[in-house]
């Protein structure tokens, strides 16, 4: 599972044909091609066309729109991205993180682990978000019947200016910063850690969530950091005036 989570990060739109010829031909494994799908249900993941990875939607739920087609994003908060990724576990599986992006900085605003794709660990994750870091204009998701789930677009509406919008099923790329962040997430920690359980894998990334924001500096942001973008633009929006912002912390995500 292991080698298949990281092809996957490589190349996301790998379906099953081409992740069964990787392990056969290129890593020389005998498996078959059904026990390759097996495995990349069980994780959670399929190719990004022309379906999507862990979220999957719910007929029953309501779909939003799409709102940020040619949407040019010049201050925080003013999009809030959310998406799930699959977490190998040395000992223990795998689990699975959630994470809040604000799309202008890069920042990321809060996120969860957990051993399950219900929605609660969303909804503490968008809760701890609002508390600590206000509220975006816009708030972004797929599709997953974790993002349209009863629970978690009462929370939103519950802040009553902000707007809800959904990628078009099969637009993987419409999310295409959290899925950026996932790329480092797992080169820059969780592959070089090889982590054993939960508590040890939260343990990492609370300090890998610390690094990406104050210290790893990003060639779209001119090489300041996110939360240096952030608080600047959160900075400036109080001193020029406006309300409804909150200055932020970097508490514990």
């Amino acid at each position: 599972m292991s080698l298949l989570d990281q092809k996957y990060t490589d190349r996301p739109y790998y379906g099953v044909r081409r992740m069964w010829k990787y392990l056969q031909i290129d890593k020389k494994i005998a498996v078959g091609r059904d026990h390759v799908r097996t495995l990349l249900r069980r994780m959670g993941v399929m190719a990004l066309f022309p379906t999507r990875n862990l979220s999957k939607p719910n007929p029953a739920h309501r779909i939003y729109p799409y709102l940020l087609k040619g949407l040019e994003i010049v201050r925080p908060n003013q999009v809030w991205g959310v998406d799930i990724t699959y977490v190998r576990l040395a000992q223990r599986g795998f689990a699975y993180l959630v994470a809040i992006i604000d799309w202008y900085s890069r920042q990321v605003l809060s996120w969860r682990l957990s051993n399950t794709l219900d929605s609660g660990f969303c909804v503490e994750v968008l809760d701890d978000a609002l508390r600590r870091h206000g509220k975006p204009e816009i708030f972004n998701s797929d599709q997953g019947s974790q993002f349209t789930s009863e629970d978690f677009i009462s929370r939103l509406k519950a802040e009553e200016t902000v707007k809800i919008s959904m990628d078009g099923r099969g637009r993987a790329y419409d999310n295409i910063f959290t899925e950026r962040l996932w790329w480092a997430v797992k080169y820059e920690d969780i592959y070089l850690h090889e982590y054993q359980d939960i508590p040890q894998c939260r343990a990492g990334l609370e300090r890998y969530f610390s690094f990406y924001n104050t210290e790893r500096r990003h060639q779209s942001l001119k090489y300041k950091t996110p939360w240096e973008t952030y608080k600047a633009g959160i900075d400036w929006r109080v001193n020029d005036g406006q309300t409804g912002m909150m200055q932020t912390t970097l508490g514990r995500a």
